[in-house]
């Protein structure tokens, strides 16, 4: 048994369950009980409290928009300056499965860094789509035995092959991280590419934070140029754009949770003590953060988790309705096997505001998939049925709703803008449109992939899956 493997034992509590505490208990089957009750009044109460459950959900995102507000109101102030510490050595890993057509897009990217990495391992996870074919002729490397990484090549001598059994981007992540000695480890999906600056944002983060322990780059999804797909763009750009602030208003909380692992910084040292990448969770990016979180509080470590605004890239996000669907159904059905196993942290008062607000509000998310459709479905009976005494005071509520996003995108984007320093300007006419139109298109897709990601996890399905990559190679093709 390996020290990593060893240390995943101790410290994950998927292997040694504590005790489920009173409070954690009652947050999670208040969730549940309030939509019960909710769901039942539908049935017997007139008026708009029949449409409870909406109100219910339209009131509780309502508030975390206040809250994401409240926090974002801050980034027009001047950041405050960073002063570097002693410079740290940093490492990328791209953990790559059949990625032949992105990964030169990704590796050029990481080569034209302002700051060069020190070292970049392509952490080949059994790829047999001519990926070896690729890294030999185009970047001059060679391919030894599965497990070992070969010399550098002499065109990019930073650059390695590490060639693996395919076994799923964990454990590639945790050989390459175990063959990397820098003191920083930076995790790149091979659909991601980097803005030349993002390198030097993440090392200097690091060296002026000795605490900081994991961080996150701030991501813009590209599609491809179909027409279903600059949609599709559309949508997510604008929920990219609230999901950050939202990341920032918690990180402000000392409660951030979610560190994209397609663009990622870990201090390797407590990435190795607490045993790497769990290899049999859906997303092993977030619940790694949930033990690094664990760990720090049992070993009275004052660590830091932060998102980083100077960091950039572009991640390829789903072009198509099936696609969209799958990548939801996976990354819900993480999140709550993660909501399960750390189920014990829920209301404990020894995480802070992590224990006491932000899981208790991920306990709410575990059902939200079900409040948002339920909502749906009862307006659209009382629709169909005839139901005007309660849908014409619920439509009147759906639009001071409408106006609330209105407001809201807005504000989001010049926030957001002022944040990662970019200059262009938020479109009224667009955000007025995603206002509208996101309740009854994008926020039904949302929650239809959530609501698949309760069976991902009931049938604890992992898979790599195939996918296409045709946004971010349009987008290298555009700039080159």
């Amino acid at each position: 048994m390996s020290s990593l493997t060893t240390a995943l034992i101790t410290h994950s509590p998927r292997f040694q369950p504590p005790a489920t505490p009173l409070a954690s208990i009652l947050i999670h089957g208040s969730v549940l009980g309030l939509w019960l009750l909710l769901f039942a009044a539908a049935f017997r109460l007139g008026g708009v409290l029949a449409w409870g459950v909406g109100i219910a959900y339209i009131v509780y995102d309502t508030l975390l928009l206040l809250f994401v507000a409240w926090q974002s109101r801050l980034l027009l102030r001047p950041p405050a300056p960073q002063v570097a510490g002693p410079r740290l050595t940093l490492g990328v890993i791209v953990a790559a499965h059949n990625e032949v057509a992105a990964l030169p897009v990704t590796l050029d990217a990481l080569l034209r860094q302002t700051d060069a990495p020190d070292r970049i391992v392509i952490a080949d996870d059994g790829s047999d789509d001519g990926t070896a074919e690729l890294l030999r002729n185009r970047y001059g490397l060679q391919a030894l035995e599965p497990g070992t990484a070969d010399a550098p090549g002499s065109a990019h001598p930073t650059l390695r092959w590490l060639r693996l059994p395919h076994g799923g981007k964990a454990r590639a992540l945790n050989a390459a991280a175990l063959r990397i000695d820098t003191d920083i480890l930076l995790s790149v999906d091979a659909d991601t590419l980097l803005e030349p600056g993002a390198i030097a944002a993440f090392r200097l983060a690091f060296s002026a934070e000795p605490e900081l322990v994991a961080a996150t780059g701030v991501l813009t999804p590209v599609c491809g140029g179909a027409p279903g797909a600059r949609i599709l763009q559309w949508f997510q750009t604008y929920e990219y754009i609230r999901n950050f602030l939202s990341r920032h208003a918690w990180m402000r909380l000392d409660s951030l949770l979610l560190i994209s692992g397609a663009f990622a910084g870990f201090r390797r040292e407590a990435l190795l003590a607490v045993g790497g990448f769990d290899p049999e969770c859906m997303v092993e990016d977030y619940e790694l953060i949930h033990r690094l979180r664990r760990y720090g509080q049992a070993q009275g470590r004052s660590w830091r988790f932060r998102v980083l605004g100077a960091a950039q890239a572009r991640t390829d996000a789903p072009a198509t309705i099936p696609a969209f669907l799958r990548q939801r159904r996976r990354w819900f059905g993480g999140f709550l096997q993660t909501q399960y196993w750390y189920r014990s942290m829920v209301g404990d008062r020894r995480f802070g505001w992590l224990g006491m607000l932000m899981l208790p509000v991920k306990a709410v998310d575990t059902l939200q998939p079900l409040y948002g459709l339920t909502a749906f479905f009862l307006l659209l009976a009382y629709a169909v049925t005839g139901r005007f005494g309660i849908f014409a005071p619920v439509a009147a509520l759906i639009g001071l709703k409408i106006v609330i996003d209105l407001i809201f995108h807005l504000a989001s984007v010049r926030w957001y803008r002022r944040w990662v320093d970019d200059r262009l300007r938020a479109s009224l006419g667009g955000a007025l449109l995603a206002a509208l139109a996101e309740p009854f298109s994008f926020q039904l897709l949302r929650h239809t992939g959530a609501a698949l990601g309760w069976w991902s996890c009931l049938a604890d399905r992992r898979s790599w899956g195939r996918q296409s990559r045709q946004g971010v190679l349009e987008a290298a093709k555009a700039e080159s």
